[in-house]
């Protein structure tokens, strides 16, 4: 076994829903919370400093995935070891997993098991909004304090002087 994961020259999306479809089919279907009416689909996946993120939806889960990019190679790590990353979104952590046929991966679960009320169109709304807004620069209201620490401050100082005034 290599000590370097080679980057995927393609959009992994397809390898991932038939790596997945396959532990779908053997592993997963009988368990109490599969979900029949949800499908497998790999949603969004772009290139993001050279390496692929996007959502992966599965009858079962639904998480965020990051995958080595083109002419990228990632040094093979401990499966179960867990990295943060600097995503636009904001900082996230993410464990390393490894599937075979797809080699080692990064992923964040967002929901395992899913809800037993989740639709088919929302499982699919939800899957293509996580993988966007994973890459979707904060808004933030320019006008407000930097530190959240300060606006405490500031708020508990305002409060003290209303009770003395």
């Amino acid at each position: 076994m290599s000590d370097v994961i080679a980057g995927h020259e393609q959009n992994p999306a397809a390898l991932l829903e038939q790596v997945f479809g396959q532990i779908a089919a053997d592993e997963m279907c009988g368990l109490p919370f599969y979900r029949d009416h949800i499908p497998l689909r790999a949603c969004g996946f772009q290139l993001f400093e050279q390496q692929w993120v996007g959502a992966l939806l599965t009858p079962w889960m639904l998480s965020l995935v990051v995958l080595p990019g083109p002419q990228q190679s990632w040094q093979r790590r401990a499966v179960g070891e867990r990295l943060m990353l600097a995503l636009p979104c904001g900082t996230i952590g993410f464990t390393v997993s490894e599937v075979a046929g797809c080699g080692q991966y990064l992923s964040r679960s967002l929901m395992s098991p899913l809800e037993t009320s989740l639709s088919t169109e929302r499982a699919l709304q939800l899957a293509e909004q996580s993988a966007r807004m994973a890459l979707s620069l904060p808004v933030v209201d320019a006008d407000a304090p930097a530190n959240p620490r300060r606006r405490a401050l500031f708020n508990k100082v305002s409060q003290v002087k209303n009770q003395h005034a």
